[in-house]
């Protein structure tokens, strides 16, 4: 589950890169588009027949006639991740209606004064009010620092924030345009064919993270 209450803080690139990286490693990943921009959508319609395959459901789109909502929002059986693109403006009793379920809870969070306060209100509301449990039994909750500026006060301030809360921060994610470029091309950041220093260190970055989540999804200790 990618989440924020926060419009613009990259929910759909955090999305669509990890599942064109879980696709890569043969997990036939579903892409849940909870967006009624469905930004996600878009991208995989555009996305090119001969690159791995994801399954895309556009949970925003009217039900055609004659099927089913389960049907709808049906997965492949080979599918073995899903991810949740979700909608901006979600507060209070809305986050608890999204997070059900859920085995991880990724919150991307920009360096900005704005993005440090919505990601406070919505942290503590994901907290007390979504029924989310801080224990070994509970869904994990993880921090993405995104779109990040290094030697900034925007950074630092982040950086302050981040530390006060007892959440961990899985990656801390560039300002880069190879993420535009690789979206407007219906692909992920290592998909592209040009290697640039910053793209390979973006990689590096995206490595530790679903290294993160692999270990946690795959622990033997959890129910």
């Amino acid at each position: 589950m990618v989440i924020n209450g926060k419009g613009g803080c990259g929910k759909t690139t955090v999305s669509t890169n990890l599942a064109v990286w879980y696709a890569h490693e043969g997990y036939a990943p579903a892409l849940f588009d909870h967006d009624p921009q469905t930004s996600s959508t878009r991208w995989l319609q555009g996305r090119p027949a001969d690159l791995p395959a994801i399954h895309g459901v556009s949970v925003q789109e009217r039900q055609s006639l004659g099927v089913t909502r389960s049907w709808q929002l049906r997965v492949p059986p080979e599918t073995r991740r899903i991810i949740d693109d979700t909608p901006a403006g979600l507060a209070g009793l809305d986050i608890a209606d999204h997070v059900q379920g859920a085995d991880i809870v990724l919150i991307p969070v920009l360096p900005s004064s704005i993005d440090i306060g919505a990601g406070a209100d919505f942290i503590r509301d994901l907290l007390l009010k979504s029924g989310i449990r801080r224990d070994r039994h509970g869904a994990r909750v993880g921090i993405i620092a995104n779109r990040i500026k290094e030697h900034t006060v925007a950074l630092q301030s982040l950086e302050r924030f981040l530390q006060s809360l007892r959440i961990p921060v899985v990656a801390r994610l560039r300002d880069t345009q190879s993420y535009l470029h690789a979206a407007e091309q219906g692909q992920g950041i290592n998909e592209l064919r040009t290697r640039s220093r910053a793209v390979e260190r973006e990689l590096r970055a995206w490595r530790s993270l679903v290294n993160w989540l692999d270990k946690e999804s795959d622990d033997p200790a959890r129910p």
